[in-house]
């Protein structure tokens, strides 16, 4: 049987041209998102995970325009659209805290106002923080008080919160170290 004769000739055209682009485009993004780091000076691994949420997104792009592709007639991209819809907003919803930490991660590692080993004071009348900041994850960063007790402060409170970058005195260096 003959693939470009065939009656989903058009579809396989598109397909394949689709998947080009978006193998390419991811490619692109990812090679200006680790030059942006190395310029910004950010982490390996901060970089590599900022990779894995260009994957991600890239891939469920790629996986509508692919539906859109294939599906035969407009109205089924429009319910699978609203389905879709319907079913993320619900899980935004249930997982809002997960997702505005991850968020706020990613805002993070592009804005970079605090860096690993920046000593940061938070601003908060409740639970006011002093601590060096040790890792900054998807989720949470890690940061170290003056006493060596660990705290895993939530990325997004982080941005929601007024924080201060204290320059490290020559006195107090050996209480981070």
């Amino acid at each position: 049987m003959d693939i470009l004769g065939s009656e989903y000739s058009k579809e396989i055209i598109r397909t394949v041209i689709v998947l080009i682009v978006f193998v390419l485009l991811n490619f692109v993004i990812n090679i200006f998102t680790k030059r942006y780091a190395k310029a910004s000076h950010l982490s390996e691994h901060r970089t590599n995970l900022i990779s894995k949420y260009i994957d991600f997104i890239m891939f469920a792009l790629f996986c509508i325009v692919i539906f859109a592709v294939w599906a035969s007639k407009s109205q089924d991209i429009f319910g699978f659209i609203g389905t879709a819809i319907t079913v993320i907003g619900v899980a935004l919803f249930a997982q809002w805290s997960i997702l505005s930490n991850i968020t706020s991660g990613v805002i993070m590692f592009f804005t970079f106002p605090f860096r690993i080993g920046d000593v940061i004071r938070v601003h908060d009348k409740d639970f006011p923080i002093e601590a060096q900041i040790e890792d900054i994850k998807a989720f949470h960063t890690i940061l170290k008080t003056r006493n060596g007790e660990m705290i895993t402060y939530p990325n997004s409170l982080l941005l929601q919160k007024g924080v201060s970058i204290i320059p490290i005195k020559q006195d107090d260096k050996e209480f981070y170290d």
